[in-house]
């Protein structure tokens, strides 16, 4: 896998996949970026709440369960120094929709993808406190 960043004015950077897929990245404003795009620490969390949503989709497909609609909301921590400022604790909240639901199922999906699955979590899981919740709506 291979990504490139390439400056495109400012702090503001243009980054592309190894899939041809591109997304502008910016700084704050407080070190000169005009909030053209994501920062790279949200990227981060939404790369994590992409991964495993991912995860919990395809499990619960396999599983048959009657999905309508699902989200994922992270809440994130960083670090209370000058740099560098990274997570020191994330908790993930999944969100499913769909008659008929089975609990159980749902949260045997939540822990295979936090557990075994999700390969940003698996990155992040030695240096930063994941913790994960589900809920189920009808």
């Amino acid at each position: 896998m291979k990504a490139r960043v390439k400056w495109v004015e400012g702090m503001a950077f243009m980054a592309e996949s190894d899939s041809g897929h591109g997304i502008m990245l910016d700084g704050s404003p407080e070190i000169g970026g005009r909030n053209l795009g994501a920062r790279p620490m949200e990227m981060v969390l939404m790369g994590l709440g992409g991964c495993t949503a991912i995860d919990v989709m395809v499990i619960l497909g396999k599983q048959r369960q009657p999905v309508e609609d699902c989200w994922i909301e992270l809440d994130a921590e960083r670090a209370d120094v000058a740099a560098p400022k990274v997570f020191t604790k994330i908790h993930v909240h999944y969100v499913v929709k769909g008659s008929g639901l089975d609990p159980k199922q749902v949260e045997r999906a939540v822990k295979l993808s936090a557990e075994k699955y999700c390969s940003v979590s698996a990155m992040l899981k030695g240096s930063v406190d994941i913790t994960y919740d589900f809920e189920i709506k009808s």
